[in-house]
C-alpha cells in the first residue's frame, strides 16, 4: 500500500505501549486523523521533534479502511513552535488552541478554513510574540466557534463590538494595532469558551490556566 502524504498540524500525543505514541493530527486534505507512531518515544526516532504540539509538518502515513488508526511512517517538520513554548503565557495559549481544536474538529472531515486559521495564528504568534497572547486567543475563539457553525449571541460590552466586527472582517495580521490586555474583550472570550463547552457538553481543561495568566 503506497504511503499518503498530507500537510498537517499536530494536535495531541499520548503514550501507547512501551515506545509508541498515539497522535491526533489535523491534515489539510483529510481532516482530523489519529495514528500510531511506532518507536516515536525512543531516542533515535524517524519523527524527531516533528510530533511536538502544534508542529506544522508533512506527514507520511498508511491508511486502511477497516482500521480507525492510521500507521504513521515519518514526518517532515515545516514549522516548529518550540521557541514559543519557552514563554509560559505563550505555552498556555498553545495548549488552549490545541485542546479546543482537538475537541471541536470532527474526525475525517477536511476543513480548509480551520486549517488556514491555525497556520495564520501560529505564524502571528511567532512573529509578534511581544504583543502577548490575547489578540491571538480572542481571534481564535471567535473563528473556531464560527467555523464550527454554532456562533451564538455574545456578551459584548460597549467598545468591544467594533473589535468583534473587525476580527470577523480581517485576517489577524491586519487588525488595527491596539494595546491588548487580559481584560480586552474578555467578556467576549469567556462567552465563546462557554459556547464551546456547551457544544461539547463538558468542561475544557485549559481555560482555567489561560484565565490565571
Amino acid at each position: 500500500m503506497p504511503a499518503q502524504v498530507s500537510e498537517a498540524i499536530i494536535l495531541r500525543t499520548y503514550p501507547f505501549g512501551e515506545a509508541d505514541l498515539i497522535v491526533s493530527f489535523f491534515s489539510r486534505d483529510q481532516g482530523k486523523l489519529r495514528g500510531v507512531a511506532r518507536r516515536a518515544r525512543r531516542m533515535k526516532s524517524s519523527f524527531g521533534s516533528g510530533l511536538e504540539r502544534l508542529s506544522h509538518v508533512e506527514m507520511h502515513y498508511f491508511q486502511r479502511e477497516t482500521r480507525e488508526l492510521v500507521n504513521l511512517d515519518s514526518c517532515e517538520l515545516l514549522e516548529s513552535q518550540f521557541e514559543l513554548a519557552g514563554d509560559y503565557s505563550l505555552s498556555v495559549a498553545l495548549d488552549f488552541i490545541a485542546e479546543v481544536s482537538d475537541q471541536l474538529l470532527p474526525p475525517a472531515e477536511p476543513n480548509e478554513k480551520f486549517f488556514r486559521l491555525l497556520v495564520s495564528l501560529l505564524g502571528y504568534l511567532r512573529e509578534t510574540r511581544e504583543r502577548g497572547v490575547w489578540p491571538a486567543v480572542n481571534y481564535f475563539c471567535l473563528w473556531a466557534v464560527r467555523l464550527s457553525g454554532f456562533l451564538g449571541e455574545l456578551d459584548v460590552k460597549p467598545g468591544e463590538k467594533a473589535i468583534v466586527e473587525e476580527m470577523l472582517r480581517r485576517p489577524i495580521g491586519e487588525l488595527t494595532p491596539r494595546q491588548w490586555a487580559k481584560e480586552t474583550a474578555a467578556g467576549v472570550r469567556r462567552s465563546l469558551v462557554r459556547q464551546i463547552e456547551e457544544h461539547l457538553e463538558h468542561k475544557l481543561r485549559t481555560p482555567e490556566y489561560l484565565e490565571a495568566l
